[in-house]
């Protein structure tokens, strides 16, 4: 199975809130991905970091996870499940965070799980599967 990790929870991990290493130990048997629109995000985050040992702190740790964990792509048949996942939830009233229907749109084209600390928006899109990272919790 494979599991995806939300922009969420690599932030927590940044800010030594979140034991990620530890998470990935507790998970040994899965494969981590990440979503293209979180690739961005992270990406943003390193751009707007300031001042510039920030940036560089920050720079570092994205880089180091996108050089070990795989993208995936958004592509035709990822936007046909986002169109579709935008229409259901938008009908309903459910609407989430536009780069959360992207990671949930890619995150059920695939049938992977979502590891994210965001379960309150992501609740409401149904057959999405979320992650608890409860236990890897630093404070």
């Amino acid at each position: 199975m494979g599991l995806i990790l939300d922009t969420s929870v690599l932030i927590a991990a940044e800010k030594k809130h979140l034991d990620l290493l530890g998470f990935f130990a507790a998970h040994p048997d899965e494969t981590f991905f990440l979503a293209a629109i979180t690739c961005s995000e992270l990406l943003h985050g390193v751009i707007r970091a300031q001042p510039a040992i920030r940036k560089h702190t920050r720079a570092a740790f994205v880089e180091a996870l996108l050089a070990e964990i795989d993208t995936l792509d958004f592509d035709s048949a990822v936007a046909r499940r986002h169109a579709e996942l935008w229409a259901e939830l938008e009908k309903k009233g459910l609407m989430i965070g536009p780069y959360d229907l992207l990671i949930a749109a890619t995150c059920l084209h695939y049938d992977y799980a979502l590891v994210t600390l965001n379960t309150a928006e992501f609740r409401q899109v149904p057959a999405l599967r979320l992650v608890d990272t409860t236990a890897f919790a630093l404070k």
